[in-house]
């Protein structure tokens, strides 16, 4: 299993990464990557929504694929499409799109949640079972929809460098965090929610994501981003890495508390050794705040 997670492991980063480098060099921002980003919404959906029926509730499932969707698309065209008028074609999907003005992203999921009350109204009947399901819907849109379109508007703002900079620490320490847990853990972090991840595995993932971020700032994002190619990266990498990679952590012992809530070991069994696609996102989905809050301050005063 530890070979298969490894091997698995290593071909998601590169495979992710090959994505980028191609989605870097394509006329369109995101025409690569948008495409794959609608699938794993879609997969990610439906396996929300079923850790929600092992919960007992019933969230509208055609309301929130619809809203996921919708969220997901945002993020690709909004910010070009909101100003079309003053951000010339080149300079779409940079920083200079989101300067000014509302948040798309933000006001479109203000109004799905404006939607799903107003879909459990229509469907009311007796008392009993619509705040939870209220409750459940929200989740949903918030965690399979709301973070996923935030990856898209980090790729859309910030470059590829920045969405390819998330993937390899978050996979890095996923895969160090298994590697010297399965090796050398003795002392459990979370018994309850995961029995399997310990202490140990945390310190080994963090210290594989710090390298991997270090690898990255010194040879991917130069190659992304020109403008990062004569600068230097003195601590950043550091700081991206323990930053991203704790929030990371946080990313997986929450899908676990889910999980273990309604009873589940995997969101969903199509990928052996690793489960579903939110086993493999997770840890991306609450780390990509982290990350959109780094490039945000842009430490470095550059952004490819």
């Amino acid at each position: 299993m530890l070979r298969w997670r490894l091997l698995l492991g290593t071909l998601i980063i590169a495979s992710l990464v090959g994505l980028c480098w191609l989605d870097h060099r394509a006329a369109m921002p995101g025409a690569w990557l948008f495409p794959v980003a609608v699938a794993l919404t879609l997969l990610a959906t439906g396996e929300t929504l079923q850790l929600t029926r092992d919960a007992g509730l019933r969230p509208q499932a055609w309301i929130v694929y619809g809203a996921n969707l919708v969220l997901v698309a945002v993020a690709w065209l909004a910010p070009p499409a909101g100003l079309l008028s003053s951000i010339p074609p080149a300079e779409r999907g940079s920083p200079e799109a989101f300067n000014g003005g509302p948040s798309w992203l933000l006001l479109t999921f203000a109004l799905v949640v404006l939607v799903v009350f107003a879909g459990e109204i229509c469907r009311y009947k007796s008392p009993g079972g619509a705040t939870a399901n209220l409750s459940a819907a929200v989740l949903s849109t918030a965690y399979a929809g709301l973070l996923m379109a935030l990856l898209v508007e980090l790729r859309m703002a910030w470059g590829v460098g920045a969405l390819a900079a998330l993937v390899i620490v978050v996979k890095s320490g996923d895969t160090g965090a298994y590697t010297v847990g399965r090796l050398m853990g003795r002392h459990k972090l979370a018994p309850r929610l995961s029995p399997g991840k310990t202490i140990e595995g945390v310190v080994g993932g963090l210290l594989f994501a710090c390298l991997g971020s270090w690898a990255t700032f010194r040879w991917i994002l130069p190659a992304l981003m020109p403008d990062a190619a004569n600068q230097s990266i003195g601590w950043h990498w550091a700081i991206f890495g323990v930053a991203v990679a704790t929030a990371g952590i946080v990313g997986d012992l929450g899908e676990s508390l889910i999980k273990r809530d309604v009873g589940r070991k995997d969101s969903s069994i199509w990928l052996p050794g690793f489960g579903g696609v939110l086993d493999i996102l997770d840890a991306i989905l609450l780390a990509v705040p982290i990350a959109c809050i780094y490039w945000r301050i842009n430490p470095f005063g550059w952004i490819g």
